[in-house]
Order: C-alpha cells, then structure tokens, then sequence
C-alpha cells in the first residue's frame, strides 16, 4: 500500500484557473504519492496566463498543463480516480459524469479569480489569494494519513477542509 500512487482530479467549469492551480500544487507537493488532474465541465480552452505566470514565479510545474473537458477522463483507459474534488460553486452543482471506482468526493470552493476585473495588480492578487487558499487546503489533504484510515472519515476531514476559512 505504500507504494500506491493516489490520482485526484480537480474539477472546475472552465478549467483555466483553480482547477490548473490544484493541478500544479498537488503534483508538486504530493510527487511520489498523488497525481493532480484537472478538468471542466465546459473547458474555455485555454490556461489563464495570469495562473501560468504565478505557478511560473513560484517554481511550480506547468508542462502540459491545459484546459480540457471532464469527459476526457469519464473514457476507457484513462486514469481511475480515488479522490474528485470541485473547486468552484458552479462545478459542484453540476451532474459530474460517473467515475469508476466510487472516489471520494468534496467540494472546496475558492473565489474564482479569472472572474476578477479592474487592474493587472488587482487580478494578480485574485490569483495569489486563490493560490494560498488551495496550496494550504492540498497540504492539509496530504496530512491525512490516508492508507491507514477509512473512507468516511477521509471523506469528513476532506469536506472540512473544504468549508475551511481562508482568511490568511
């Protein structure tokens, strides 16, 4: 078991910020244990380039990252998921396609900052703020000590993260 390799996959609507943003994090912080994807339920197309540009600066991989659809991983093989997790209110509501292998599930909603307007630095701030709420949220989820406890439980502590304030 410890050599499982767990796959989560980050689920937004349009797959251009938060969800690239968990994607990232979570294949930098969980290298060797976890394995970030992330998907849309109705893809723009294109990564945010304020998102690439702050992943960019803080050293985080971005190589094939891209906005995709949800249903490029509801297909014979490719990745079975332990863990799907909505980061935005309206991906949340959604009916998700199903996904083999019952993951868990949990909803961590963050302020969507592609939808920020006003100046460069404005959005630049969205951005960072949406990046510490779901970099400190990944590092709390890959505390658990997932091998060694049950699914409910699992399923608790991650929905708790997701109803964390993030008020730094």
């Amino acid at each position: 078991m410890a050599d499982k390799v767990y796959n989560v996959l980050f689920l937004c609507t349009g797959n251009s910020a938060r969800s690239i943003l968990a994607e990232s994090i979570m294949n930098k912080w969980g290298k060797g244990q976890f394995r970030g994807f992330s998907a849309g339920s109705h893809p723009n197309g294109k990564v945010n380039p304020f998102a690439l540009d702050l992943l960019k600066g803080l050293e985080f991989p971005t190589e094939g990252l891209r906005s995709k659809s949800w249903d490029e991983f509801a297909t014979p093989g490719t990745p079975h998921f332990d863990f799907v997790i909505t980061v935005c209110d309206n991906a949340a509501g959604e009916a998700c396609p199903v996904w083999p292998g019952m993951p868990i599930t949990a909803h961590w909603g963050i302020p969507d900052p592609a939808a920020v307007e006003g100046t460069e630095i404005e959005k630049k701030f969205a951005f960072s703020q949406a990046y510490k709420a779901m970099d400190r949220r990944i590092k709390l989820f890959l505390s658990l000590p997932i091998s060694s406890i049950d699914q409910l439980r699992i399923k608790d502590r991650m929905d708790a993260i997701g109803n964390m304030n993030d008020a730094l």
